[in-house]
């Protein structure tokens, strides 16, 4: 069945880019709503943004929804695989700013405060996007790809000329809680050179050594080192996730991307949807239920608490 929270969750902290405080509500939504935002700062346009593959808007460095009053929200991606990750499919989310708190940089608080909030089953069946053959999308060498699975996979490489992050590869299936165990805490990365660069041009405002892995070279400046030895490319796998949850419903398929991002990962949704014999949706039986991501949760929240 579909799902939403067991109660409201606030969130207070500030934008990565922008800098400014932001106060954001998650509400319990009904089924079928989806993820959908409400801009309390904005009145004298239309404040709601539904967060969908198709409202997307090329943005540089975050996944960014607007409306057709051009009313947008920012930075979206963490928080929405936050939402996959714990299967909770509906939401209403206020924000009284154009951008989603970036609190440590990674999806975690945002687990751990929905977590205690509970998810909710509600009276509708839940629908699941079945790939049903693969899609491709290039951009010099970066590739993504989604291809037949019968869960949801994600397979991500990258590679960086920093030592401190190099080469480094991984594949995980997103069943039995493999988000909260594996990918939630990665932090968003950067580079000290590219730091300098966009707070320049007025971006990263609010990006700080705490809620960002800030690298040099083979240095990583951010006190506390690295969460795993592989952070950045699980922060990948989880900007992934959080860009394909705004597919319209679990995807049943598997993800492969290379150097790709949230442009890409976007441009491949829209390319899946474009080609109907490319996929197909397929209502979830309890069968299919225990292959979903916020299957197992629980049982990886014990052992990510310890």
């Amino acid at each position: 069945m579909q799902t939403t929270l067991g109660h409201s969750v606030t969130f207070d902290g500030v934008g990565l880019h922008s800098g400014a405080p932001v106060r954001m509500i998650v509400h319990p939504a009904a089924a079928n709503n989806g993820y959908t935002f409400v801009r309390t700062d904005v009145i004298d346009r239309d404040p709601v943004v539904v967060a969908r593959w198709d409202t997307v808007k090329p943005s540089k460095l975050c996944t960014l929804v607007t409306n057709a009053d051009g009313v947008t929200v920012s930075t979206i991606e963490h928080l929405m695989a936050a939402f996959a990750g714990l299967g909770i499919g509906n939401a209403l989310i206020e924000v009284d700013g154009p951008e989603v708190p970036i609190l440590d940089g990674s999806s975690a608080p945002f687990v751990r405060a929905m977590r205690r909030a509970g998810v909710s089953r509600l009276a509708a069946p839940l629908r699941m996007v079945r790939v049903l053959h693969p899609v491709e999308v290039r951009d010099g060498d970066a590739v993504a790809r989604l291809e037949p699975a019968p869960e949801l996979e994600i397979d991500f490489a990258i590679d960086f000329t920093d030592a401190a992050i190099g080469k480094q590869e991984k594949h995980l299936r997103m069943a039995n809680g493999a988000f909260v165990r594996e990918l939630m805490d990665s932090r968003t990365f950067c580079r000290q050179a590219d730091v300098d660069y966009m707070q320049s041009h007025g971006l990263a405002l609010g990006g700080t050594y705490e809620n960002a892995v800030v690298v040099d070279g083979d240095k990583v400046l951010s006190p506390g080192g690295l969460r795993h030895a592989d952070e950045p490319v699980r922060h990948k796998m989880l900007d992934a996730m959080g860009d394909l949850a705004l597919a319209g419903g679990p995807i049943l398929g598997r993800y492969v991307g290379n150097r790709s991002g949230h442009a890409m990962t976007n441009r491949l949704l829209r390319a899946l949807f474009a080609d109907p014999t490319a996929w197909a949706w397929e209502v979830a039986t309890p069968a299919l239920a225990h292959c979903l991501p916020g299957a197992g949760v629980s049982r990886a929240v014990a052992v990510a608490a310890r």
